[in-house]
């Protein structure tokens, strides 16, 4: 859930509050769900996000940091990156510091080029779509890793899904057409981070094809909720 109140003065117009789980130390868990906005198309901040876009694809430039060439009520306005972001293939680093995005898109596995990912002190920013395991590159991210699903510091929970929500048309894992979702988290190490990751699969094959989550995360694919047993907290208070 997401309530429109900046996180500061030095915030304002830059990042709406979010209050999906308290991010500083280990509370009890409640149930969390995905935010609800859903991106404006019209407004001028995503129009001028598009217009960069297509410049720096017309120019090959290997690194892109959009945000800075943004006013700051701009800024606030662009909740995710369009799919367009699949034609920056020479693009080795992607910065996206600051911003105000609840998402990214499946899209960015086709950024072939991308190297590094800094999302830092993106604080709406809890999950990342399975595709971006298919950046052959990527070797080095910068995240706020407290505002993750399931991170190894506080261990917020996982939305519960029910197959209704940013659902897409290919399969995560093969690419094939989906008739029918299956729909799971997995914790993955991408880059220099582990990050929870939204798979959207054609079968229950491909569900079983997911790679090993590393130690100390939930150690199969889920469906999130509160019943999904997490390891215990890095910032937990000893017994």
């Amino acid at each position: 859930m997401t309530a429109n109140k900046p996180w500061g003065a030095a915030m304002t117009s830059v990042m709406d509050r979010c209050e999906c789980f308290y991010q500083g130390d280990v509370r009890p868990p409640r149930k969390v769900r995905f935010h609800r906005e859903r991106q404006d198309t019209e407004a001028e901040g995503w129009l001028r996000l598009l217009a960069l876009i297509d410049e720096a694809a017309a120019d090959g430039r290997t690194e892109f940091a959009p945000l800075r060439q943004m006013t700051p009520e701009q800024r606030r306005q662009v909740i995710t990156l369009p799919p367009t972001i699949a034609k920056l293939t020479a693009v080795r680093k992607l910065t996206i510091y600051r911003s105000n995005l609840v998402s990214v898109p499946p899209a960015i596995g086709a950024m072939a080029g991308l190297v590094e990912f800094v999302p830092y002190t993106s604080h709406r920013l809890h999950w990342f779509p399975y595709e971006i395991t298919r950046c052959p590159n990527l070797v080095r991210s910068t995240v706020s890793t407290r505002s993750l699903y399931g991170n190894f510091k506080i261990r917020p929970p996982f939305p519960e899904l029910d197959g209704t929500e940013h659902v897409t048309a290919a399969c995560s894992v093969c690419d094939g057409p989906i008739e029918r979702v299956h729909q799971v988290w997995i914790s993955l190490r991408v880059a220099t981070d582990v990050l929870p990751l939204l798979v959207n699969a054609c079968s229950t094959t491909c569900v079983e094809a997911l790679p090993t989550p590393p130690e100390e995360h939930v150690p199969l694919p889920h469906t999130g909720g509160l019943t999904v047993k997490q390891p215990r907290a890095d910032y937990a208070d000893d017994d």
